[in-house]
């Protein structure tokens, strides 16, 4: 059996990710924005509970179209919290719509997300080497600068835990531990 991070061993939804996403880095913008909007939902919920409802989230929001979820008015909403495939919060919602917004607007600014956001680390993936999962940091100073940034253009539900975790799952870093053997793997991705 392969060494993976501890927390990929709860459950093969987790599993799965891990082994195929999880540090890989991502460059499009729709799965950015799709990791930025799963990664607010998941603030106080586990991870495997977003997993499980991700095909529902791709769904709902026109498979995470910004511009589409940016269109969404008092009605989309209601029926996003009517639908019981989703996180109801009424909060996290209206804080994917309003994100959605924002992030056409960086779009804009900057050319695309991936360039402005990928600058928090120079355009090239941090490699850390962990050894035990308890070294792992919930957030770090660049997570916190990127989260008062996205705050001061006005995105919600993006703390510096939320970042860090968003910048682990887009493969912004390399947090698999040492001997996961997914990190060779992601490190040999050089992106």
């Amino acid at each position: 059996m392969q060494q993976r991070c501890r927390w990929a061993n709860n459950s093969a939804v987790e599993q799965e990710y891990h082994d195929r996403e999880w540090g890989v880095s991502v460059h499009d913008d729709r799965r950015l924005f799709e990791f930025l909007i799963l990664e607010g939902m998941q603030a106080g919920l586990s991870w495997a509970t977003i997993l499980r409802k991700r095909n529902n989230f791709r769904l709902a929001f026109a498979n995470f179209d910004p511009h589409c979820v940016a269109c969404f008015g008092q009605r989309e909403l209601e029926v996003l919290l009517s639908n019981q495939g989703l996180i109801r919060n009424r909060q996290k919602l209206h804080a994917a719509v309003n994100n959605a917004r924002v992030f056409l607007t960086i779009q804009s600014r900057w050319g695309s997300f991936d360039s402005y956001i990928w600058r928090f680390v120079d355009g090239k993936p941090v490699r850390n080497a962990w050894r035990s999962a308890q070294e792992v940091p919930v957030a770090t100073s660049t997570s916190a600068m990127m989260s008062k940034d996205l705050k001061s253009l006005g995105f919600r539900f993006v703390g510096a835990t939320i970042c860090y975790a968003f910048m682990q799952a887009v493969g912004m870093v390399n947090d698999h531990t040492t001997d996961c053997f997914r990190y060779p793997q992601v490190a040999a991705l050089g992106e």
